[in-house]
């Protein structure tokens, strides 16, 4: 499976999911139900203005950027009917956009659209982990770096992230002790550093 490919796979699933539950069902991003999440993801597809204030918006020169960003997904999300928004999360931004390129879009939108994806997933009652082909995880696990460099900011010491379908494999982030170890599918891994802890399918030692 090509990086695009994954990324296109799971935007297709996910707009789908959302048609199937509506714009009430919950997420795991704190506050937003699916209709947040599509007016988010449709944002940042279309509107290459608000996209700065995604990416900064933990820093204190990003917060007004992302004041922006927020109030721009308010308004589409308030005025824009729900399964308007779902076909564009389907069709992605238009073609003219850099969003739209494949080499920009396999590698803006891969990790997007999977954790986006276990977002609605498992805030579902009855969910279960779905199996990836290996090429997807691998592709996850390329991906880690970034998230892990956050994550190892909020643990005491050193932090490793350990593949538990592939012996062997592991990255480190920081140094000193003590050591915090977690170990699972690049998937899990991935989910646990971006933040989505309680959901993420890992063991910590």
């Amino acid at each position: 499976m090509t990086t695009r490919s994954l990324a296109a796979a799971e935007r297709a699933e996910l707009a789908d999911l959302l048609d199937e539950l509506g714009p009430h069902a919950p997420t795991l991003c704190e506050g937003w139900d699916t209709a947040h999440l599509a007016a988010h993801l449709v944002t940042r597809d279309r509107r290459p203005d608000a996209v700065p204030g995604f990416a900064l918006e933990t820093t204190p020169v990003g917060r007004p950027l992302a004041a922006w960003s927020h109030r721009v997904e308010d308004r589409l999300r308030t005025g824009t009917p729900y399964a308007e928004l779902v076909d564009r999360v389907r069709s992605g931004p238009p073609p003219w956009l850099p969003a739209a390129w494949p080499p920009v879009a396999g590698a803006l939108d891969t990790v997007e659209y999977v954790v986006h994806h276990e977002d609605v997933r498992r805030a579902q009652p009855g969910w279960a982990p779905r199996p990836l082909p290996r090429a997807a995880q691998d592709r996850l696990w390329r991906a880690l770096g970034l998230f892990g460099r956050v994550a190892a900011g909020q643990v005491p010491g050193a932090l490793v992230l350990r593949r538990s379908d592939a012996p062997g494999e592991e990255r480190r982030f920081g140094s000193g002790t003590p050591e915090t170890v977690v170990s699972g599918e690049p998937l899990e891994l991935l989910l646990w550093a971006s933040g989505r802890r309680d959901a993420a399918r890992v063991t910590t030692g």
